[in-house]
């Protein structure tokens, strides 16, 4: 029976994105074949997904069946890409090829695979949670109904935003990469903490629990960071002490920098 949903390279973040799609029963299990590298790789696959599910290894015979499925997510390192391109076979019925490999261009993957219509899409580890958020940048010839199922699918795991190509390199700086960034200044803060007299594990998670809700709290009141900050910064109080020691140490240009060096070392990949 011909999938009706394809995964090649099967990740974190492809999981992620799959799950929703069996738990709402929009893809009934038996109608989704996964292909992963490895057989090594297949136990624990099965251990981490619904039962049911068509999971192969790239060298099992059954495995090119993957690329007749009408929708296709393209999972794989960025490294792999070009062995994947030339194992997967010829097909002429226009398929869906969803793509979230990082600086990998939509000229590169029509060039690839040129009987598919080709989506880059950028998701972020916080998809894992169902708090994501995924940039589209869509390739020729893609129909409304493909649109929607694009959509559809990142829409279960949080916000999504269409964006021209050009913007996605500046959009994975911030939104891929910029977790590390932040996951750095909560164990910076905590440390900060553990360093004034806090047991680590508390301070872990108030560290945590500070950054999502000043996030949160910035994102529900439509604050500029900046009003944020005045309203917790008193005169010669302690936050005023903390931002000045910030400042002097350059925290807001490293963080500038880190964007800029991310965005442009996905245009290095690309």
């Amino acid at each position: 029976m011909q999938p009706a949903f394809g995964v090649i390279g099967l990740g974190r973040m492809a999981q992620a994105l799959v799950l929703p799609l069996l738990e709402s029963g929009r893809i009934p299990a038996h109608q989704l074949l996964a292909v992963v590298g490895g057989s090594g790789s297949l136990e624990q696959r099965r251990l981490e997904l619904p039962a049911g599910i068509g999971l192969v290894s790239a060298d099992d015979p059954s495995a090119p069946k993957v690329w007749t499925a009408p929708v296709q997510l393209l999972a794989v390192k960025p490294q792999q890409l070009d062995s994947v391109a030339a194992a997967a076979p010829p097909v002429t019925d226009r398929p869906l090829l969803i793509s979230v490999l990082a600086g990998v261009s939509l000229a590169r993957l029509q060039h690839l695979f040129p009987g598919h219509c080709c989506v880059r899409a950028v998701p972020n580890t916080p998809a894992l949670v169902g708090a994501g958020l995924t940039a589209l940048a869509w390739g020729e010839g893609i129909a409304p109904a493909q649109r929607d199922q694009v959509q559809q699918l990142f829409a279960d795991v949080g916000e999504v935003l269409e964006l021209a190509e050009a913007k996605l390199d500046a959009f994975l700086a911030l939104t891929s990469s910029g977790p590390a960034f932040v996951a750095l200044v909560a164990e910076a803060m905590a440390d900060g903490a553990v360093a004034a007299g806090l047991p680590r594990d508390l301070a872990l998670r108030l560290s945590h629990r500070t950054l999502a809700g000043t996030a949160e709290l910035l994102d529900r009141r439509d604050l500029h960071p900046a009003q944020l900050k005045d309203m917790v910064t008193s005169p010669a109080g302690t936050t005023i002490a903390g931002v000045r020691a910030l400042e002097r140490i350059g925290l807001r240009s490293a963080l500038i920098e880190a964007v800029i060096a991310a965005a442009e070392r996905s245009r290095e990949l690309a």
